[in-house]
């Protein structure tokens, strides 16, 4: 009975549409609105590889070949179209520095000039300037209902320490001070709560100013808590004058407690949501450390008691998966892929995912920190930090060979669109799991009930009895993972889980009422 309603699920979820194109041609802005209801599916790229032609197969783009640009990456729209996607999140496509660098393209976040565009990003091939091919880009996005993201970058580049000295915080012996180990760029003297530096704000306005006029939906602002609340404060309300569904999204977490250096603010996420930011990154990064239901359980509970404090809705994204963090292959295996993409779908968050994600790319490339033969900065080697994607190179398009974590992927992301206005006021009830390793909650919906159970073990096939309230076994059950093998048990007011290492549940229960 299980295999006939699965089988009868995945006929009719996988024919759903996707997302339709806007046949008119007259786009409205509604991002916030979409990322406020938590039906944001986010996919984030960066352009110099998303369509990258790396046609002799080295993983990196030759001279003779193409790298990635706002004209070729049009091509890949439709793709993401049949994935599920609607929002992307464009890493920095500003210029970057070359002195002092990563790579040799230089890192994406080593901000030269806020008020140009990388030319890296430019096609030589296209009569276009550059701007009218972000707005072409743009375009196509919003032609295939594609919101788009674009990444502001929180620290400047050696080069525009050189040109503009009184942009950055000096340390006593006068010298740019360097965050962390980031030595390709410099920490912004952005003032303080109480006196905010007014030039680079009207930097920062100009930045803005260009991607309203590109026709970009909003902004994820890295590193945040750099910046003091004034300083958000006064950048975002001067959006929002010019586009109220203009999106602020903040890389912060309650992780991240410490500054980057003992010259650097370190804003409170409290303080950023206080300023005008819509959401930000969360903790779920740290899902490759939890062992415990409880862990996972009390991140998403926190983050909703936080969002209830405030009279404007907030939100977060599933952060478990970023540039900066090793691909989910390399950590769990596949299975923690598959885990990630469905804590996406049915926790109370925006999916967020990063480019080769879908299928499984481990981010290997074989000519990593290696010597160049050319480079377009003072770096002579292929800098990469192992097993995370390519931001310093022009290198290949992100692309694994993992069929069955697409077909999850794109059968996930049509659940979620699917179901986006039921899941958007269904509530979260975390269930009690008799197994520490084994997390268990339930989003409540119109008549029916998801239920989703997962084994935090990837050593190791772990049981638990879940106790779902009103539950029968003669209720509807539909297991909505692909090429699962269902060895559970059913009784009354109860569900006998057992799990293999790392697997995930999702159970849509008909008439359950919770």
């Amino acid at each position: 009975m299980i295999k006939r309603l699965l089988a009868l699920c995945l006929v009719t979820v996988l024919a759903l549409p996707v997302c339709a194109k806007n046949i008119s041609g007259d786009w409205h802005n509604d991002l916030r609105t979409l990322f406020l209801r938590n039906n944001a599916i986010i996919y984030a790229i960066n352009l110099r590889t998303f369509s990258a032609q790396d046609k002799n197969g080295n993983e990196i783009i030759d001279e003779n070949e193409e790298s990635g640009n706002f004209v070729n990456a049009v091509h890949e729209l439709d793709n993401l179209v049949k994935m599920g996607i609607n929002t992307i999140h464009v890493l920095p496509v500003t210029p970057v520095g070359k002195i002092k660098a990563m790579g040799t393209a230089g890192s994406l976040y080593a901000i030269y000039d806020f008020t140009t565009l990388n030319p890296q990003i430019v096609s030589k091939q296209s009569s276009l300037s550059p701007k009218l091919q972000a707005k072409r880009f743009v375009k196509e996005c919003h032609n295939r209902n594609i919101r788009v993201i674009v990444d502001l970058p929180s620290c400047g580049s050696y080069d525009l320490f050189l040109e503009h000295p009184e942009y950055f915080i000096k340390d006593e012996n006068n010298n740019p001070v360097t965050p962390l180990d980031w030595t390709d760029v410099r920490l912004f003297d952005v003032g303080t709560e109480k006196s905010v530096n007014e030039d680079l704000l009207n930097l920062h306005k100009k930045f803005v100013d260009m991607l309203v006029e590109i026709g970009v939906d909003g902004i994820r602002a890295d590193v945040a808590r750099l910046k003091p609340k004034a300083f958000w404060s006064e950048l975002i309300k001067y959006t929002r004058a010019k586009d109220p569904e203009f999106l602020f999204i903040a890389e912060a977490s309650k992780l991240w407690n410490q500054p980057v250096s003992k010259y650097a603010l370190n804003t409170s996420v409290e303080d950023l949501f206080d300023a005008g930011f819509d959401g930000y990154l969360g903790s779920y990064v740290n899902l490759k450390n939890m062992t415990t239901s409880k862990e996972l359980i009390t991140t998403v509970t926190d983050d909703l008691k936080l969002f209830r404090k405030y009279d404007n809705q907030k939100s977060v994204i599933g952060s478990f998966s970023t540039h900066d963090e090793v691909s989910p292959i390399q950590i769990h295996g596949s299975d923690f892929s598959k885990m990630i993409i469905w804590l996406n779908t049915t926790l109370p968050m925006n999916s967020y995912y990063i480019d080769g994600f879908p299928t499984g790319d481990m981010y290997n490339y074989q000519w990593a920190n290696k010597i160049a033969p050319s480079s377009q900065t003072d770096d002579v080697y292929y800098f990469s930090h192992n097993g995370q994607l390519d931001i310093f190179n022009f290198s290949r398009k992100p692309q694994g060979k993992d069929t069955y974590i697409y077909d999850e992927f794109v059968l996930a992301n049509k659940f979620k669109a699917y179901y986006a206005q039921d899941l958007s006021i269904a509530q979260f009830i975390p269930l009690k799991s008799s197994n520490p390793k084994v997390f268990a909650y339930a989003r409540a919906m119109n008549n029916q009930s998801l239920v989703v159970i997962g084994n935090l073990d990837f050593n190791s096939s772990q049981e638990s009895v879940i106790k779902v309230s009103g539950f029968k076994p003669n209720m509807r059950i539909l297991n909505l993972r692909v090429q699962l093998n269902n060895n559970n048990e059913y009784t009354k007011g109860k569900i006998k889980a057992i799990l293999t290492p790392g697997q995930i549940e999702v159970l849509l229960i008909k008439r359950l009422v919770l």
